[in-house]
């Protein structure tokens, strides 16, 4: 598999919960050089922080990573806000050397134009009802703290993992209707936007279709799906899952990682108050 890519998208990190797989996070970032680092909102998850939320030295490890990739490769790194991390909205829009925060972008690359956004503004549950929001997020995390349980129980017997709120998301029709009416929506934009596509996240559903003619690409999540998109210096994009990296057998000289053939920022808190 190719390492070296023009651009990277990682979104719903949710760094300070339990659920965020932070050191699968900094391992991927590890085996990957790009020119271009987006993280597409909700990596850090403010509305948990408030809350139960605990923030972890594994946590500060990922913004470790991201500096270092500016430091020695000299990646330029943009950083949306998504509905989680909305307490950015107090430092909107901010750029420091290579790294940028800001509410939205436009991204121009091999003569395509694509909007990327988070996608919570155009979520009528984050933006309307803003108290179904909160308490779907109480019922998300409850179903990661089951499926870490389920998991548990899996493991021991030798069985692989299984996600439980995938599962549901897969089954619920209404849920299945939402999903679908978002992308839509998405499409929408990005062409009232004079757009060829739309990247964003924030249902963690990683995602590369095409819908009525526009691009559409969900960069997943990294609590369960564990993906990212990646687009090579040809403008070609694909979904890579952390999951289908096999680490053991990467190339030593290279540094190639070979797909599985089988298969304390403590000063946040100020943002809080």
């Amino acid at each position: 598999m190719e390492t070296n890519f023009k651009t990277i998208v990682l979104s719903d990190i949710h760094l300070g919960t339990t659920g965020s797989k932070a050191k699968e996070v900094v391992r991927f970032l590890k085996q990957f050089q790009c020119e271009n680092l987006i993280l597409n909102g909700d990596i850090i998850d403010g509305w948990q922080l408030k809350k139960s939320g605990r923030w972890k030295r594994k946590h500060t490890r990922v913004f470790n990573r991201v500096l270092k990739m500016i430091d020695c490769d000299r990646t330029k790194v943009v950083y949306l806000r998504g509905n989680h991390d909305d307490f950015l909205d107090q430092v909107l829009p901010l750029e420091i050397g290579n790294l940028s925060i800001r509410k939205d972008m436009i991204y121009e690359s091999q003569g395509k134009k694509y909007f990327i956004t988070h996608g919570d503004v155009f979520d009528n549950i984050t933006t309307n009802l803003r108290w179904i929001a909160y308490l779907g997020d109480v019922g998300y995390t409850f179903l990661l703290w089951l499926n870490a349980r389920v998991n548990f129980y899996r493991r021991k017997k030798g069985l692989a993992y299984f996600s439980l709120s995938q599962y549901v998301k897969s089954r619920v029709k209404s849920a299945v209707a939402y999903i679908d009416d978002f992308e839509r929506e998405l499409c929408k934009v990005a062409r009232s936007k004079g757009c060829d596509g739309i990247i964003c996240g924030h249902i963690h559903k990683a995602e590369i279709r095409n819908i009525d003619g526009i691009d559409y690409y969900n960069s997943g999540d990294w609590v369960e799906s564990l993906s990212a998109l990646a687009e090579d210096h040809d403008g070609n994009w694909q979904l890579i899952y952390f999951n289908q990296l096999d680490f053991g057998k990467q190339d030593k000289n290279a540094g190639k990682v070979v797909p599985i053939k089988d298969t304390e920022f403590s000063k946040l808190n100020t943002f809080y108050q």
